[in-house]
This record gives structure tokens, C-alpha cells and sequence, in this order.
């Protein structure tokens, strides 16, 4: 699963010279936590809620002690009252958007969100706007567990090959210690585990195929020091 699977292609934006009333006013009514600020198509800022936050946190900031002010940068000052001042997004939005590309993977982009304690990020392919992938877009696709689907025409050799493919994507079970039997309506699996969460893997990646028919789970143990533990 890629961004494009799970993104939002209508996404709401703004330009260089909206409002900062109208991005809140947009934020409200369409349920969104940031506005991309695009011009001619490309990308150039982000306002989000913290941006807007942080002029309702200005509007009663304290003033600096005076001799605080001797060490101040005047540059990073007066970008800070732009900052919560300014009218329009040129004048409050982050710059220095990070954006991904839309075949970039799931489990990545979740990484990225978390690394960087982002909520949303937006999705560019050559240069251009063509989504937005937020947190609530990667929990969608986290409860949409894909389910596998046998074809008619299946015989028992391709369905068991379906079967072992399947287990093999459960993390450190060891297919080499299972033997999977499919004979027409019925399933048969036979082996040993290691605990109890690798048999309870063994169910659920058989439970996420629709169509076995009948089926029997038979997993045994073997001490822990035969697996080396």
C-alpha cells in the first residue's frame, strides 16, 4: 500500500495572499488541521493549526527582560513578529514544507510522521500537488487489513501456495516447522511454534484469507532449549 492508496486528492489550499482569517475559517469548515499554500500548482508554504496557535500565544506573550535583549537575535525577532502579526500566509506559513512522492510506502510515510511529529504531509508528483496523506488516512489503512482471495479457478497446489505465502509474512515464524495440507474444502495445518503468539499469528494470517473452507489448526511445542532460548 502507497500514499496514492490512502491519500485525500481533493485537497484544500490557499494562496501566498489569503487571509489569515480566511485559512481559520477554511480549517473549520472543512475539518482539516493545515492548508498547503500553492502557487501556479507548486507547493510553497504550509500554514497549520499550531502556526495560528502560536498568534494566540503571541497576542499575550510577556516582554522580554532588558538585558535579555542585548543577547536577542534582531533578525529572528523581527521574523517572529511577522510571525504573529502578519495578515496573510506569506507572511505566517512554514517554508520548509516536507513533502513525499505518491508511491512512497505506508509503513514509510508512518515513520516519517512519527520522526518528525508531523499530522500531515503533503503529496507531490513531479513538483505538483496531488494529495495530502494525514494521520487519520494511515489509521484507515491500519483497519483496513487487506483480506486474500482465492480465485475460482484455484486448484488445491495454488491455494496452499497462497497459504505458505501468507504465513510467511508473519514476523519469526518459521515455515519450515509447519506442513500446510489443503485438499478440497479443507485446510489442515500441522507444526510446532515457539509461544503462543506465533501460533496466534499462524490463525490470523489463515483468518486473512477468504475462502479455506474448513479449517484446522494443530501446533504444538518443543522446550525452549531446543529453540536455542
Amino acid at each position: 500500500m502507497q500514499a496514492h492508496d490512502i491519500m485525500t486528492n481533493k485537497v484544500i489550499t490557499a494562496e501566498r495572499d489569503t487571509s489569515v482569517e480566511q485559512i481559520a475559517a477554511l480549517m473549520m469548515k472543512h475539518h482539516i488541521s493545515a492548508v498547503p499554500i500553492v502557487e501556479k500548482g507548486r507547493v510553497v508554504g504550509l500554514v497549520s493549526e499550531g502556526d495560528l496557535m502560536r498568534r494566540v500565544e503571541g497576542a499575550v506573550e510577556k516582554h522580554r527582560s532588558w538585558w535579555l535583549s542585548f543577547f536577542a537575535n534582531p533578525d529572528l525577532e523581527a521574523s517572529e513578529y511577522v510571525a504573529l502579526h502578519g495578515r496573510s500566509a506569506k507572511d505566517i506559513m512554514t517554508t520548509n514544507v516536507v513533502t513525499i512522492p505518491s508511491d512512497m510506502p505506508v509503513g514509510e510515510i508512518a515513520r516519517l510522521l512519527e520522526k518528525k511529529h508531523f499530522k500531515r504531509v503533503p503529496v507531490l508528483d513531479d513538483g505538483e500537488l496531488v494529495g495530502i496523506v494525514s494521520r487519520a488516512n494511515l489509521l484507515h489503512a491500519m483497519a483496513a487489513v487487506p483480506v486474500i482471495r482465492f480465485e475460482s479457478s484455484s486448484d488445491d497446489q495454488e491455494k496452499r501456495d497462497i497459504i505458505l505465502g501468507a504465513l510467511a509474512e508473519a514476523p519469526r515464524l518459521s515455515i519450515a516447522q509447519l506442513n500446510v495440507v489443503v485438499e478440497g474444502g479443507r485446510v489442515d495445518v500441522w507444526g510446532i511454534a515457539a509461544s503462543d503468539a506465533e501460533e496466534a499469528a499462524v490463525r490470523v494470517a489463515l483468518a486473512n484469507i477468504d475462502g479455506l473452507g474448513e479449517v484446522s489448526v494443530n501446533i504444538g511445542r518443543l522446550p525452549n532449549y531446543a529453540w536455542g532460548i
